[in-house]
């Protein structure tokens, strides 16, 4: 549904790309392809919302326009926006059972309270789920309207914050958050185990000629291991940011661009890259780490917290002293001890630490960045203001 909706987004002219004309693509291809008309109109329609959310993201900068999704690079879901057909009834303490529209009466497991029966009301009910399949199987999600009163504001203290690969968050107050590896040594065997029988099989595969079932088996198991593996780290993420913003009235992190830092180093055929090989290492690792969605947790649990969270730039906050300001060459001597070389200071700490300082430094001085989509209102209306002159 998604990848014909692009396509006709696509043959459209500009002026004729509207949500009124493309309801009633989707009710007319629905009335002629068959494989639509099994989808229930209710997820269609959940597919239609999406896809124009996608756009007005894009349009504010948040995100890059939308494109042509495919089975093995996203994320299979089903929307069900309807929850009264869902009828979900608990069975006992650890599982419920849900009505799936096309499917049935299905089990799951109970893991939260759920509003129903007479704990559902206007105020607090359930209004829909989405089924999403990872390499795990199937899940099922429910979205709950609630309504909560607003936090006071949270009067704990102000705290920076350095995130990295040896150490995953550093804090400028000298806290430490790490992790243990997020698979077991046995884990880790058997994921290489299966990845030199897939590099194997995959060298016996003639060209021009689909990938055997074997193979997809090995594949298959080693999703398995890397799901079980993000789910660890969200886990650990989730519980870590929890902490944080329930600890911390202030959060202060840098305006990272993980998206350039993630980039080979392979460089061009006239101008190769150096280090290729510890470079890609290394963007393993910060993919790994997921620092964008440590930072977006924090944002929305800070805010539930009744805290704030600001981003402020990052040139220099390795390298610069937190107790005197000044960036002398050498002090960073190693990655976990920083020197400061100025004769006056001579300072001596952490190295991460010295970066969680920093950056709280730097809001302290009134450098905290304007968020992106302040700053995309920014850019169209300076756009707008002139034509409007005219």
């Amino acid at each position: 549904m998604w990848n014909l909706l692009h396509a006709w987004w696509q043959m459209m002219p500009k002026g004729k790309r509207t949500l009124a004309n493309a309801d009633a693509a989707i009710r007319q291809a629905r009335g002629d392809i068959d494989f639509l008309a099994v989808l229930p109109a209710q997820a269609a329609q959940a597919v239609l919302k999406t896809y124009f959310q996608a756009w007005k993201n894009c349009w504010d900068g948040r995100a890059e326009a939308p494109n042509f999704k495919g089975r093995f690079r996203s994320v299979m879901s089903v929307d069900i926006p309807q929850g009264r057909d869902l009828n979900i009834s608990r069975v006992h303490r650890r599982w419920g059972q849900v009505n799936i529209p096309k499917v049935g009466r299905v089990r799951f497991r109970w893991t939260k309270d759920l509003p129903v029966g007479k704990r559902a009301n206007a105020d607090n009910r359930i209004t829909g789920a989405r089924l999403v399949k990872d390499a795990l199987g199937w899940h099922i999600a429910f979205r709950l309207q609630t309504v909560e009163p607003r936090p006071d504001n949270h009067t704990g203290p102000e705290v920076g914050i350095d995130v990295g690969v040896t150490v995953p968050l550093a804090l400028s107050d000298g806290t430490t958050y790490d992790h243990d590896p997020w698979l077991t040594q046995s884990e880790q065997a058997k994921l290489l185990r299966l990845e030199q029988r897939a590099a194997r099989r995959k060298t016996h595969r003639k060209a021009a000629r689909s990938t055997s079932r074997r193979l997809h088996r090995t594949y298959d198991q080693i999703g398995r291991l890397c799901a079980k593996a993000k789910r660890r780290a969200v886990d650990w993420q989730h519980k870590t940011t929890t902490h944080i913003a329930k600890t911390y009235g202030t959060v202060v992190v840098e305006a990272l661009s993980i998206t350039n830092m993630v980039k080979s180093g392979k460089g061009t055929h006239e101008q190769p890259g150096k280090n290729v090989a510890q470079k890609s290492g290394l963007n393993r690792s910060i993919s790994q780490e997921a620092w964008g969605r440590a930072v977006t947790m924090l944002t929305y649990k800070s805010a539930r917290e009744g805290g704030t969270l600001h981003k402020v730039p990052t040139p220099g906050t390795s390298r610069r002293c937190s107790e005197c300001g000044l960036t002398t060459p050498g002090s960073r001597e190693s990655q976990a001890v920083f020197v400061c070389k100025n004769p006056d200071c001579g300072w001596v700490g952490n190295a991460d630490h010295n970066a969680g300082r920093n950056i709280l430094h730097l809001y302290r001085a009134g450098l905290a960045l304007v968020p992106a989509a302040g700053r995309a209102v920014a850019r169209r209306a300076r756009r707008v203001k002139p034509a409007t002159a005219r």
